[in-house]
């Protein structure tokens, strides 16, 4: 598994360089047939014969990948395909070939032969393809299926606006705030603690590679608290509510960093590089991303409204004034005199401005994710 996952990086790394060489020469990308084709006379070749052992589908789809980054980088979906590194997202894939055995919890790959796996959740509707991948010193594999379901009809009628922020994680509408899990603050002096530790170690050491795969553990380990505190917490809001309204936040702008430059310095950096952290902990991005796929699975619908002045309108009268939150929790009218916490008379506004988009389309809805999840299962 490790040399189909390296023979595939080294691959999509060598097709990268050559397709970047002939584009600062002045020649056009040569795309996937291109690429395929002399992945043929590569195998040949004594450097990269090698290329050879690996499965011919999963390296086919290797450049597949490739030619979809520079697709997704030309259309601004994305930013220019990079180098992958050695124990980074390592994962090949099967488009077919390969045999699924769900009584027994094992399965059939391609060059590799029949491998054990724990299962996860039962497998619905026909597989359609496999990825292999390595986390945390763990191999999974995610089974893709495809399967008819019929149009869902949510079956509550409620709707709620949700006001996100790191002091609060979610204030709702309805009342009620979700508190933050902060799974990286949690561990964030331990992490710090290995890794002065393996500054310390020779690189590339056996006792650096110790501190690496118990850092990489961790890491694992804040991952897995953080997607299991946002997907309890997007199942019950998608559960109860038909309609649900969230700020077009842009976290990448938000999270950027202060420090500027030398002609002209930032202010504040250290207290920006603290907020910064608390909001790339909180997993906004991965929250909304959630909400979307599970409100179009049961029927439900996503809205998504600008965010300008929902934290300095007042709910009850409609007054914009900067001086109504004079504080990050407290919020107080200045003409009607209408008091309440700011992050719930957000809300409040958020949800208006979701009934304004949902009766004049004064905005726009999110595009909901309609594929199935795969299901994973641990490779023993």
């Amino acid at each position: 598994m490790r040399r189909f996952a390296g023979c595939c990086r080294f691959l999509w790394n060598k097709a990268l360089a050559l397709e970047k060489e002939n584009y600062e020469a002045g020649g056009k990308r040569f795309g996937y047939y291109a690429l395929a084709g002399k992945l043929k006379e590569w195998k040949k070749e004594d450097d990269t014969s090698f290329l050879a052992e690996a499965h011919a589908q999963i390296l086919q789809q290797a450049l597949k990948d490739l030619d979809r980054a520079y697709q997704n980088f030309f259309a601004k979906r994305a930013d220019f395909p990079r180098f992958k590194k050695k124990g980074v997202h390592d994962a090949f894939r099967y488009p077919q070939g390969f045999k699924l055995d769900e009584s027994n919890s094992r399965i059939f790959l391609p060059k590799i032969g029949w491998v054990r796996y724990r299962k996860s959740r039962k497998t619905e509707g026909t597989p359609k393809q496999v990825t292999v991948s390595l986390s945390a010193g763990t191999w999974f594999v995610s089974i893709q299926t495809e399967r008819e379901v019929p149009h869902p009809v949510h079956i509550s009628q409620s709707a709620v606006g949700i006001d996100m922020g790191v002091a609060c994680f979610a204030t709702l509408s309805d009342g009620s705030s979700i508190k933050p899990l902060n799974s990286f603050r949690k561990y964030e002096k331990k992490l710090a603690k290995l890794q002065r530790k393996m500054a310390k170690r020779v690189k590339f050491s056996a006792n650096w590679q110790k501190l690496k795969a118990r850092i990489q553990r961790l890491h694992h380990k804040i991952a897995n608290a953080r997607n299991d505190f946002l997907h309890k917490t997007t199942t019950a809001i998608s559960k109860n509510h038909a309609l649900v309204v969230l700020e077009d936040l842009k976290v990448r702008n938000m999270s950027r960093s202060a420090a500027g430059t030398l002609e002209a310095p930032g202010k504040n950096v250290r207290a920006k590089a603290a907020l910064n952290k608390s909001i790339l902990d909180q997993g906004w991005f991965e929250f909304r991303r959630q909400l979307a796929y599970k409100l179009a699975w049961l029927g439900g619908t996503l809205l998504v409204i600008s965010p300008e002045y929902t934290s300095q309108t007042c709910s009850q009268c409609g007054c914009t004034d900067k001086q109504n939150r004079q504080t990050q929790a407290k919020f107080k009218c200045t003409a009607c005199g209408f008091e309440c916490h700011a992050d719930y008379n957000a809300a409040l506004n958020i949800l208006a401005a979701g009934h304004a988009v949902s009766a004049c389309g004064a905005g726009r809805v999110q595009a909901p994710v309609l594929k199935q999840e795969p299901a994973y299962g641990a490779a023993r």
